[in-house]
């Protein structure tokens, strides 16, 4: 039988693999650049996380409105520095998303020498940690799902309002889905894009704020991540930011239930292969719905079955 904290985590983690996946979706929107550093983006917020709590003893969730700007600030500088002079002299796909495993790597490097350096100063190790023990409850739940869940609200709410209600956000919505003729029609392109990067890595960072929560963290978790970041987004539609959402929960979700159902039947050693399922979900997707569920048209699915009965 399914325990009531088999399904809290996943819950907790399909709300985090939403932010990491809406993050990748915007960047790739805006620049057709698949990040593979979305994950490290997401590192930096547990370990800004762990520097305030170190150093100055503040619980985590205070630590959320500095990653959001740490991040926001990591995503910009990536594409500030790798992505736009590379885009500028007629980059394909191809080397864009190389550049960002190169970064994904440099990021790497750079977070485990941090890692060594913030636990030389404090005195405890830092190259591995969680913040379970941190946690508290918010009427008989767990503080950890009442936060992401209220974060992921929040998020989307903000994310309508400045799409669809404001001037920045209707140039924003044309750059992405026509960047030439928006550019002719006045939007500063490049504004938008560095928006959208700084939005990237800001939402990637609050995730990984929240992250230590429900798993622990070392600095190769951005490698490990990786991949249900891009199920989510693959499964939902790249192309779209609300897809994000349903393929957030969709794959954390599957990925946390189905092992979980897997585990009781063989054995807990069936854990470790988790991403297993977030990669199947990335093949079937691609097979059937290249464009992600987003992309299919439920009307005309209804009209077959009708007309098969």
């Amino acid at each position: 039988m399914l325990g009531m904290d088999v399904l809290t985590g996943a819950l907790i983690y399909s709300n985090l693999l939403v932010l990491l996946a809406v993050g990748l979706t915007l960047a790739y929107i805006t620049t057709a650049v698949p990040n593979f550093a979305q994950g490290s983006f997401a590192v930096v917020g547990s370990y800004t996380a762990l520097t305030v709590y170190r150093l100055f003893h503040l619980h985590p969730y205070v630590s959320l409105p500095l990653a959001f700007f740490a991040g926001g600030l990591v995503g910009l500088a990536s594409y500030m520095l790798v992505l736009k002079p590379l885009i500028k002299r007629g980059a394909n796909i191809v080397t864009l998303m190389i550049a960002t495993l190169a970064l994904d790597l440099i990021l790497l490097g750079l977070r485990g020498i941090y890692a060594g350096y913030l636990g030389k100063i404090t005195g405890s190790p830092c190259e591995m940690f969680m913040f379970t023990y941190l946690d508290f409850q918010i009427l008989g739940l767990p503080a950890i799902l009442v936060v992401s869940t209220l974060v992921i609200v929040i998020t989307f709410s903000v994310l309508f309002t400045l799409l669809y209600k404001t001037k920045f956000g209707v140039a924003l919505r044309a750059s992405m889905e026509n960047p030439d003729l928006a550019e002719i029609m006045g939007v500063n392109v490049e504004y938008t894009r560095m928006f959208a990067w700084f939005l990237s890595g800001a939402l990637a960072a609050m995730a990984g704020c929240l992250l230590p929560f429900k798993q622990e963290i070392v600095p190769s978790t951005a490698e490990i991540i990786i991949v249900s970041i891009f199920a989510a987004s693959i499964v939902g539609g790249l192309n779209n930011i609300y897809g994000a959402l349903i393929g957030g929960y969709i794959v954390g979700l599957s990925e946390s239930l189905v092992t979980y159902w897997l585990s009781t039947v063989i054995g807990a050693g069936v854990l470790v292969y988790g991403k297993v399922i977030a990669l199947t979900m990335i093949i079937v997707t691609l097979l059937v719905a290249p464009q992600g569920i987003i992309s299919i048209e439920w009307r005309k699915i209804k009209k077959i079955k009708r007309w098969c009965s």
